[in-house]
């Protein structure tokens, strides 16, 4: 994927909020300091189009990005911070699903780990709920290059084991190496490929 453009569009808690759906939309989900925003931006190519934090919980908005004039980006709050106050983690839950539910433009869902940490209750449901609701899903185990090959692959088997999936369905991504970028990308143009409407039941 060639990247001519990737701007910022706007934040929303709400779908008034929300850009016109005009686009195809790709949204991005994970716990807390996963590395998302960093994802976003390594295959961008960009350093800094995505606000990056080493505090966990920063992003509490749903953030639009336009890339190529063509499709959407839309990065999602992180979940699972225990430091974030009660307050926003209880509207986290409902601004999210509601996003997910009602967006007739989302074509597929990145579902972002760290792939040094078996995976929680909280990635569990997320996946267990997209496949109930039949919206398309990609796991990524991000920060690989934090672990040697031998471990990644003893934790890829492991996690996939989880998720009851064959480890070829799991990316493993390093935004130091650019490990798995082009993987991702493949995945997610054959997403925005799709022309089913997975929002509708």
């Amino acid at each position: 994927m060639i990247i001519k453009s990737a701007k910022f569009v706007t934040s929303a808690v709400k779908p008034s909020q929300y850009p016109p759906a005009l686009l195809p939309e790709i949204a991005f989900a994970g716990r807390s300091n996963v590395g998302k925003s960093t994802l976003i931006n390594a295959i961008l190519n960009r350093k800094h189009l995505v606000k990056t934090s080493s505090t966990p919980g920063r992003t509490q908005l749903i953030n639009f990005f336009d890339i190529n004039d063509n499709f959407t980006f839309v990065d999602l709050p992180g979940y699972g911070y225990a430091k974030v106050p009660d307050n926003i983690k209880k509207k986290w839950g409902p601004m999210i699903e509601t996003y997910i539910l009602n967006r007739k433009t989302l074509k597929a869902i990145l579902v972002i780990m760290d792939i040094r940490r078996i995976p929680r209750q909280e990635e569990i449901n997320l996946i267990e709920w997209l496949k109930y609701i039949r919206i398309p899903y990609i796991p990524i185990l991000t920060k690989a290059d934090k672990l040697s090959k031998s471990r990644q692959i003893k934790q890829k088997t492991a996690i996939a084991n989880i998720f009851y999936l064959q480890e070829n369905k799991l990316i493993l991504f390093s935004a130091k190496s650019k490990k798995g970028r082009e993987s991702i990308w493949d995945a997610i143009e054959e997403a925005l490929e799709s022309n089913l409407n997975y929002t509708q039941k």
